[in-house]
């Protein structure tokens, strides 16, 4: 039915087994940390082998799901290639473990760059650029010092070694995978050239993090590059991806449930960060860090295990304002920013 977000498959695969969607096309979960406890991934297959779609994080769990992965559901055949949606850890953790075995990369340029440089940069404590990004968002000064005195995330700890050596796909890229032509389609906001992948023979989309259905991707600013607007990216994205979306478009996304209603879903999405930045400017009548601005972003509470996903976010929105001339921003007496919505 027109209009309408629906999930054909109500359940997701079982640990270790895999539900088939399209002919050649299988579904397959590996375990998360986090709040966001599941990645989705996908394997293609082809005469010479499968060829998977983002590969979940290095973990000694993960690694013996995809033995018992490799040898049930895929049947004891090899992984040829991995296509890597973007670079972020759930997706690009067990690339390069593939790579050791004999698979082939296949990556837009910035996603495998992001991915190895950032493999190799293991940092014991947060550097004073970081921590300066994180007292300029307005991060507490009691979370501030435990974060200066800890190690933080490294890539490494759940990132498998990435070696040299990666085939580039980029906008406009055809692949032939399962009997089918895959389009690449790039995005942007959520994780810099993200690919996704448009069959051209039936209705198949292999979305990544671009493309969710009940959830917003991340759109967050980060130390290494503080004053993005990631935000402008991914609307120009989304605007981009709605002229080739159909109703009948089967989308399967890194994260939750394969669903078609693909127009709709890139209507919400957008006008999921438009209504949070209307109500953002009416919560900067009066100046505010961007460690305030959570409940209108957000419309709830942000717990400590969340803050920094959502301080990267709040950043985002505030960015975009600030690019459009719409809030001003000065420094505050304890070193944060202090933003406002401009006369």
């Amino acid at each position: 039915m027109s209009g309408l977000i629906t999930y054909p498959w109500p359940n997701p695969p079982a640990e270790g087994a895999a539900t088939e969607l399209a002919e050649g096309v299988l579904w397959m979960r590996l375990p998360l940390p986090m709040a966001l406890d599941h990645v989705n991934i996908y394997a293609l297959a082809d005469p010479d082998g499968w060829t998977v779609i983002d590969t979940g994080m290095n973990s000694g769990k993960s690694r013996a799901i995809w033995q018992a992965l490799l040898a049930g559901p895929l049947a004891g055949k090899s992984v040829v290639r991995v296509v890597l949606t973007h670079h972020h850890p759930d997706h690009a953790g067990l690339v390069g473990w593939f790579q050791a075995q004999g698979a082939e990369v296949i990556s837009t340029r910035t996603a495998w760059l992001y991915a190895r440089m950032l493999t190799l940069d293991v940092q014991d404590r947060p550097t004073a650029p970081s921590l300066l990004f994180y007292q300029r968002a307005g991060t507490p000064a009691a979370l501030l010092q435990v974060k200066a005195e800890k190690r933080p995330f490294n890539f490494a700890d759940v990132v498998a070694p990435m070696p040299l050596g990666f085939t580039r796909i980029d906008e406009g890229s055809v692949l032939t995978l399962a009997g089918r032509r895959w389009r690449v389609r790039i995005g942007h906001g959520h994780a810099p050239d993200h690919a996704t992948l448009w069959s051209e023979d039936d209705n198949l989309i292999l979305g990544g993090d671009q493309l969710l259905p009940s959830i917003s991707a991340n759109i967050g600013v980060y130390p290494t590059e503080p004053e993005a607007d990631p935000l402008a990216d991914w609307l120009a994205s989304t605007a981009a991806f709605a002229a080739h979306a159909r109703e009948d478009h089967l989308v399967l996304p890194g994260h939750k449930l394969p669903f078609t209603g693909l127009p709709t879903r890139l209507r919400q999405m957008a006008e999921n960060h438009h209504g949070a930045l209307a109500r953002l400017l009416g919560h900067l009548s009066v100046p505010r860090r961007a460690s305030d601005c959570f409940v209108p972003l957000f419309k709830r509470e942000i717990a400590e295990p969340e803050f920094d996903l959502a301080l990267v976010e709040s950043v985002a929105h505030l960015n975009y304002l600030l690019r459009r001339g719409q809030v001003s921003r000065s420094l505050g007496p304890d070193g944060a920013w202090l933003w406002r919505t401009a006369p």
